[in-house]
C-alpha cells in the first residue's frame, strides 16, 4: 500500500470503526423484531440501489435495474468501444450485488413471515442525503473527487463484518450467513477502490480535495448506519468523533 492509499484509507477508517460499534450496540440490544424488519428493510433497498451518486431510476424499477438494462445496451459496442474484460467486470459486480440483495431479502421474508413485495424496500432519510451528496461529487466534473467515492462505499466493509458473527437463534444464524457471504465479497474493495483513488492523485492539493470528501461522505455515512440501526449513538457522541478526527 502505497503513502497516498494509506492517506485515503485513513481520512475513513475513524468513522468506518463508528459504524461498526453502531452495529455491535444494535445487536447486543438486543433489536426487536420491529428493530429487525426496520434495518433489513432499509439494506434490501440499498442492496437494490448499489452505485454511488444515483439520481432518479425513472422508468426502471429500481438501480439494479437500470444498470443491467445498462450493460445489455452496452453489448452492442462489445470488442469495438467496449472492451470484453471491462464488460465481464461489470457483469461480475451486479451480479454480486444481485445476490447481496438475493440473499437480505430472504431474511427479510424470515422475519416478516410472508413473501415481500416491492414497496417492502424503503430508503431511509439519512441515506436520501447521503446519496444526494455523492451525487454532487460524482457530477462535479472532479476526477479526483469521482475517483474518491469510490472508497466511500461500504464503510470499509465493516457492519457486514460485524454482523457475520452474530449467533444465537434461526433469525440470527440466518443474518449471519447473509453478512458473511456480503463480507466475503466485499472485504477488499476498499484496499482496490484506494488504489484506484490514489491513481488519480497529482498534487498535495488532489490529495487534500479527496481526504476532504472522503472525510465528508464518511460522516454522513455514520448518520446513515445510525438511523438504520435506530440510533444506537447519541448526536453528542458523533459531534466528538467528528471532533476527534479532524481532516
Amino acid at each position: 500500500m502505497t503513502d497516498r492509499e494509506a492517506a485515503l484509507i485513513a481520512a475513513a477508517k475513524p468513522f468506518w470503526d463508528a459504524e461498526a460499534e453502531i452495529t455491535r450496540r444494535f445487536f447486543a440490544g438486543p433489536p426487536s423484531r420491529d428493530d429487525y424488519i426496520h434495518y433489513l428493510r432499509s439494506a434490501v433497498y440499498k442492496e437494490l440501489n448499489p452505485a454511488i451518486g444515483y439520481g432518479p431510476t425513472d422508468g426502471y424499477a429500481n438501480g439494479l435495474h437500470m444498470e443491467f438494462c445498462d450493460i445489455v445496451e452496452r453489448f452492442r459496442g462489445l470488442d469495438a468501444e467496449i472492451d470484453r474484460r471491462d464488460m465481464l467486470a461489470s457483469l461480475k459486480m451486479m451480479t454480486e450485488e444481485f445476490e447481496h440483495y438475493v440473499v437480505l431479502a430472504e431474511v427479510l421474508e424470515f422475519v416478516l413471515g410472508r413473501r415481500l413485495a416491492p414497496e417492502d424496500a424503503q430508503q431511509l432519510p439519512e441515506d436520501v442525503t447521503l446519496n444526494e451528496m455523492r451525487r454532487r461529487y460524482v457530477e462535479s466534473g472532479d476526477p479526483c473527487l469521482v475517483a474518491a467515492m469510490g472508497l466511500t462505499e461500504g464503510g470499509g466493509a465493516s457492519t457486514f463484518r460485524e454482523a457475520s458473527r452474530l449467533s444465537g437463534g434461526k433469525l440470527e444464524q440466518r443474518l449471519a450467513a447473509a453478512m458473511k457471504l456480503i463480507h466475503d465479497d466485499e472485504k477488499d474493495h476498499y484496499e482496490d477502490a484506494a488504489a484506484d483513488a490514489a491513481r488519480a492523485v497529482r498534487s498535495d492539493n488532489d490529495l487534500e480535495r479527496m481526504k476532504r470528501a472522503i472525510r465528508e461522505v464518511s460522516i454522513q455515512r455514520v448518520r446513515m448506519r445510525n438511523e438504520q440501526f435506530r440510533f444506537q449513538m447519541s448526536e453528542e457522541e458523533i459531534e466528538a468523533l467528528i471532533a476527534a478526527n479532524p481532516l
